[in-house]
């Protein structure tokens, strides 16, 4: 197809603060947007042109927002892939209902990366106690139980240490399906951030390194400090997830990194992503600039390092006793303040970031 230029009308599927930097770059670049939230002040819709209040699996409200745009694109992969493949028949979907039938189920996310030969910690699926305890005969303890769809964040998890009634822990999942994975001891998590365009062209932005609290990530460093083959096995294993799915977009591949070297595959996210924010201001092209030149069918742009970055969440704890002395950010003058326009900060909630 030919390339959507400036002028064209992106449509976005949630309206978080992915959604928000996704369409401020956008219409930047000439763009206009429509977005699908069940808020009508989601940080998205307060910087989009306009606003179709519903849920993501309103399948109507969806297809409102279809008719309107020239593409659609999503800040989450919790949009169900049911709704994705009924808009493929309205306008483009990028990326495509076959990434997020794929991404969204714990359980087919790592069948998939057995299937494409992708290196990943021992798993096994839990549906009831008796395949709680085979699974953890596979893959030991400590482990960690997570439910098969919908978790983030630590949000749908629980560790079952060596001395705990594992039973009881199941318990807390409220009869979700779930998978057990063993407990790497890692020395450090990383995440690729590529694209990928519609004619298969990659580019990869410098590798970040991640630190997370409470499960929530907490400080990305980039570019990571790494060996030059420790760096290209991190980019073949994002490259190979992101030519089996056949991915358009802006796609983050989270790993472990292990004390030998080794590398495994922790998440798959098909979208921008948390640990690429450095990117808007120290490479040449942020991933969400990247992210409109996939979708649209344009050139992808280059992915260099112009600085080094350090990112830092913005927690909603840090409101507790008011909002944050600002002015302590604002004085140096290499720090960039991004604010989220939230409704209201909530302990766990990501406010915005520096």
């Amino acid at each position: 197809m030919n390339p959507l230029g400036p002028g064209a009308t992106i449509g976005v599927l949630g309206g978080g603060q992915l959604g928000r930097m996704l369409a401020v770059t956008a219409r930047q670049m000439g763009y206009r947007i429509v977005v699908l939230d069940p808020n009508p002040r989601c940080p998205t819709a307060q910087v989009s042109d306009r606003v179709v209040v519903g849920a993501l699996d309103d399948l109507e409200a969806a297809r409102h927002l279809a008719k309107q745009v020239d593409v659609i694109t999503l800040d989450t992969e919790h949009v169900p892939a049911e709704i994705l493949a009924d808009l493929e028949t309205i306008a483009p979907v990028r990326p495509g209902a076959s990434v997020l039938r794929t991404i969204q189920d714990r359980l087919v996310q790592k069948q998939f990366l057995d299937r494409i030969g992708m290196p990943q910690a021992a798993w096994a699926p839990v549906g009831d106690a008796d395949e709680l305890e085979a699974a953890l005969g596979d893959v030991g303890r400590p482990a960690i139980l997570k439910v098969r769809r919908a978790g983030y964040d630590g949000k749908g998890q629980v560790r079952i240490d060596p001395d705990v009634d594992a039973i009881a822990l199941l318990a807390r999942l409220r009869g979700e399906l779930a998978v057990a994975e063993e407990v790497v001891k890692f020395t450090r998590e990383i995440s690729v951030i590529l694209a990928r365009g519609l004619g298969g062209e990659i580019q990869i932005h410098p590798i970040a390194e991640n630190a997370h609290r409470r499960h929530i990530l907490h400080t990305t460093r980039a570019p990571a400090p790494m060996a030059d083959p420790q760096r290209k096995r991190a980019h073949a294993i994002a490259v190979a997830v992101a030519e089996a799915l056949e991915h358009v977009g802006v796609m983050a591949v989270e790993m472990f990194e292990l004390a030998d070297g080794q590398l495994l595959v922790n998440e798959i996210a098909p979208r921008t992503h948390n640990s690429g924010h450095y990117t808007y201001g120290a490479c040449a092209t942020s991933q969400f600039e990247q992210h409109v030149r996939a979708v649209c069918g344009l050139p992808l742009g280059d992915p260099r390092a112009l600085t080094g970055a350090v990112m830092v969440n913005l927690i909603g704890d840090l409101w507790a006793a008011g909002p944050p002395a600002w002015h302590h950010v604002l004085a140096r003058p290499e720090a960039h303040l991004h604010l989220y326009g939230k409704d209201a900060p909530a302990p766990g909630r990501k406010m915005g970031h520096v």
